[in-house]
């Protein structure tokens, strides 16, 4: 028996050009909870996390659309939707999928929150993209309205960047770690986890996003587990991804 880790793309599980609607991301999950019901039948101890950019961006535009109407909430707390939203939308697939196999397993869906450094230098160079794009005389506008640092993406526009911290602590590790001494299949540090800073003793949510992929193996190493697989609609391990110089790696 192994266990693993498995991290799955935000756009592994609404890939590019798939429409957004909800039944959309269902039917990929489904398809991806039963490729992970397959290592489970088959013996494997799993924890399950999962990117979050396509459903975290929506939730953003949602925000900026309706902001004459509600107030619009801040970064770690779309950071937490998106972490419930994916992990109804998966948890209840997986449980749906080890139902129809006769696996007896229990399925938690953890909102988890991962300390970062308050000095961290990340904060002072934001550099990740997220959220709509903006036309120059709105980049203008929101700028000067929310002090955010904006981006040129030949994409689409001007866009909100934001720092990727480093991430030191997965907050909810022992609860995670008692979950999977009980026999539950947890799915947890969604999007690279809430970023979350301590002040005076308290946890205090901050407006980052931290890179997925290092809070799984963040994860991995708090709870003693070695083994990290990552799922992405990337077809191939490249150097210099997205870039004129890309170069594909083989074994």
């Amino acid at each position: 028996m192994t266990k693993v880790i498995i991290a799955i793309g935000g756009n592994a599980l609404l890939p590019s050009g798939m429409p957004a609607e909800a039944a959309a991301q269902r039917r990929r999950i489904e398809e991806t909870s039963a490729a992970l019901a397959d290592l489970v039948a088959q013996g494997h101890e799993i924890i399950v996390t999962h990117g979050n950019g396509p459903q975290v961006g929506n939730i953003l535009v949602q925000n900026e659309e309706s902001r004459h109407l509600v107030p619009a909430m801040p970064l770690d707390v779309c950071g937490a939707e998106s972490q419930a939203q994916i992990g109804y939308l998966l948890g209840q697939a997986l449980r749906n999928e080890f139902g129809s196999r006769g696996i007896r397993r229990g399925v938690a869906c953890v909102i988890t929150q991962v300390l970062v450094d308050a000095n961290d230098p990340a904060f002072a160079n934001p550099t990740k993209p997220i959220g709509p794009y903006y036309s120059r005389e709105d980049e203008i506008v929101v700028k000067r309205a929310k002090g955010w640092k904006m981006v040129y993406d030949q994409r689409g526009g001007w866009r909100r960047v934001v720092p990727s911290p480093r991430p030191l602590e997965v907050i909810e590790a022992d609860e995670i770690r008692r979950l999977i001494a009980g026999g539950q299949v947890v799915i947890g540090a969604g999007g690279g986890g809430i970023p979350v800073v301590r002040r005076d003793g308290r946890l205090v949510g901050v407006e980052a996003v931290i890179d997925k992929d290092l809070a799984a193996a963040l994860l991995g190493r708090s709870i003693g587990w070695t083994h990290l697989v990552i799922a992405t609609d990337v077809p191939q391990v490249a150097l210099d991804y997205g870039k004129p110089s890309q170069r594909f790696l083989d074994h």
